[in-house]
């Protein structure tokens, strides 16, 4: 592992310059995927395929794949499961009236909602309780964030930047509350934060923000690795907020920085000038698809990779008692969700 990682010398060509790859630490899973990731695989040994899991359990393309392989059938709505049959909710959570859905059909539910992202539901539901309007800052097409509107849906009003808070049509005095999608930039929803503080002299918030651990700490690696390379490639796939947002604050932090869902989809000409590529993950995305990308960044010269620096992550969240083994009463490990441990 580098201890510090001098930054390339820019005045010498591209072609004279070692090349080499910076992995960021930490990347890949988050406590919260791992956890969801599992719970189907243990569904799955339990009670045989198919096991139907509404939207995405996680957004990765390689992920939900796998998961097909072994019978996992993903739908858009609950509506789409058979009666009676067994439901996996992702981890970005659901709405009350999706849970109401799923017990009408008379499902077998098990919830793999992110325990970060149960804590904003609850401080929703709280809010409202106390009187109060929501301002939910996210994406209103984002799943998690249709998820915590719906906890309470006439109280809840979904701004995305400042300029949305400008346009609240709410006197300064309101009595409001705010809460945040767990995997924005957590600069960009600082700012946000900063012009609801600004406005409103009546506004509750969570003490320690909702942007999740993960994000944060893949956020904050990969501003390091912006500072100390020419290019930032991040894996994830287009429909993962928070490793859009890690390409966002590469970009930020003034280096050039790209997208890459799996290898396939590296544009080398982004090479032309690099000759050091920092490479991280997003908090869905599997190792395997970060080890293909570096095997592709060797086969074309940048075969001298190290480590950065960064935070140990020792999260762990504890799968739903109900799939513990029923000879030990522990939850067995599954092998896609604890992928490069």
């Amino acid at each position: 592992m580098s201890a510090t990682i001098p930054p390339a010398d820019p005045d010498a060509p591209a072609d004279h310059r070692a090349k080499r790859v910076v992995l960021a630490q930490p990347r890949g899973f988050c406590a919260g995927v791992r956890r969801a990731i599992g719970i189907v695989e243990r569904a799955l040994d339990l009670h045989g395929a198919p096991v139907y899991v509404r939207k995405e359990i996680v957004h990765n393309h390689h992920v939900v794949a796998e998961l097909e392989k072994r019978g996992a059938r993903f739908v858009d709505s609950e509506e789409d499961v058979p009666e009676g049959a067994v439901c996996v909710f992702s981890a970005h959570g659901v709405s009350p009236a999706v849970r109401s859905g799923a017990a009408d059909r008379r499902l077998e539910v098990i919830d793999a909602t992110c325990p970060l992202v149960s804590k904003v539901h609850q401080a929703a539901v709280r809010y409202a309780r106390d009187g109060r309007t929501i301002l939910l800052v996210g994406h209103a097409d984002h799943e998690e964030v249709e998820g915590v509107r719906g906890e309470a849906p006439d109280r809840t009003i979904v701004v995305e930047n400042e300029d949305d808070v400008a346009a609240l049509d709410l006197p300064d005095d309101a009595p409001v509350a705010y809460l945040t999608q767990t995997t924005l930039s957590f600069d960009e929803t600082q700012r946000v934060v900063d012009a609801l503080r600004a406005r409103f002299t009546d506004l509750a918030g969570p003490a320690d923000g909702d942007i999740c651990y993960a994000s944060q700490n893949r956020q904050n690696a990969v501003k390091a690795l912006a500072r100390r390379n020419d290019l930032v490639l991040v894996v994830g796939s287009r429909n993962s907020s928070n490793s859009i947002r890690m390409v966002e604050v590469a970009r930020e932090h003034g280096s050039a920085a790209h997208l890459v869902p799996d290898v396939g989809d590296l544009d080398e000409s982004w090479l032309a000038t690099a000759s050091s590529i920092g490479v991280s993950s997003g908090a869905s995305a599997p190792e395997i698809l970060v080890r293909r990308l570096v095997d592709r960044l060797a086969a074309l010269g940048y075969d001298d990779v190290e480590l950065d620096d960064g935070i140990a992550e020792d999260v762990v969240f504890s799968m739903p008692a109900r799939l513990a083994d029923p000879l030990t009463g522990r939850v067995p490990r599954t092998p896609l969700a604890d992928e490069a441990l």
